[in-house]
């Protein structure tokens, strides 16, 4: 069969292409909050990223990325390079309303939605807010939909003009800075990534050494059972990873390629100490 489709009069004709549709960054929480499941926020996002399609626009998490990179960077580089970025700040997710004050900072468009359990917050309280409902009620969902797509066309196309005022401007002139790109050889890009990583690393010893407890994740994972950590100790020995020889002579270098891993597990655990302890626990497991 032909690749090409027949037009009206006949004649092969080659398809249309739909061509790619710009990006609209969503910040919105991903783990349970505030009594809402992770699956409730799964559906949340089902209902933004309807919307945004419907508006014309690709929706993605801004910590999504199709590269492999760290998940800082790239939140920071997606939150500026998105022509349109919704914001839901129901609950009042920390991490939401941080990155919500980065886009803002960017000066650039950003639209906020909550839910009608969520009071208003004092700084963003001058923003316009779509609300919609916590118990995704049907009826009100499809309005919720149709309205937050009419938003996103319109703040997009005020954007656009010289007069568009946006929140930055309410405060007084300001020169924001933009981000600056860099083009790099494949070389120099791996050699800044390994350097990144090895930085990470090195303030994960750190942490450890002086007791301190590394930042938490969104994620909080739960406590794993000692065979599941040794098991995954014994597979970096045969990857080459780690040697035989460090679960004697360098247990601390176990805990940080595990942080290193997976920096989940550490959330289960209350102190380094703990963390520490277990990771110990798996290595007598290995030995004996």
């Amino acid at each position: 069969m032909s690749a090409k489709n027949k037009s009206a009069n006949g004649k092969s004709s080659t398809p249309d292409v739909e061509p790619e549709r710009p990006m609209c960054g969503i910040v919105m929480p991903i783990s349970e909050i505030d009594g809402c499941s992770a699956s409730h926020w799964k559906e949340v996002l089902g209902i933004v990223a309807e919307a945004t399609e419907n508006a014309g626009y690709k929706a993605k998490i801004v910590s999504e990325s199709d590269d492999v990179g760290v998940i800082q960077t790239r939140i920071v580089q997606n939150l500026y390079d998105s022509e349109i970025v919704v914001c839901d700040v129901s609950a009042k997710n920390a991490n939401v309303m941080f990155e919500l004050g980065l886009r803002l900072a960017f000066d650039k468009p950003a639209i906020v939605i909550k839910d009608d359990q969520t009071s208003y917050s004092f700084d963003t309280s001058p923003i316009e807010h779509l609300e919609y409902p916590r118990d995704l009620r049907y009826s009100s969902i499809q309005k919720f939909k149709t309205d937050l797509a009419k938003k996103i066309k319109a703040t997009v196309e005020a954007s656009k003009k010289s007069d568009y005022t946006t929140f930055l401007k309410h405060f007084g002139k300001f020169e924001v800075k933009g981000l600056d790109t860099k083009e790099v050889s494949k070389q120099e890009f791996l050699a800044s990534e390994l350097s990144s990583l090895r930085n990470q690393m090195s303030r994960i010893e750190r942490s450890m050494d002086s007791g301190e407890r590394p930042s938490r994740s969104r994620h909080t994972a739960r406590r794993p059972p000692t065979s599941f950590t040794a098991k995954k100790i014994a597979h970096a020995i045969d990857k080459g990873e780690l040697h035989k020889a460090d679960l004697i002579e360098d247990p601390k270098k176990v805990c940080a390629y595990l942080f290193g891993e997976d920096d989940s597990l550490f959330d289960a655990f209350d102190s380094v100490g703990e963390y520490e302890e277990h990771v110990l626990q798996a290595v007598d497991r290995l030995i004996n």
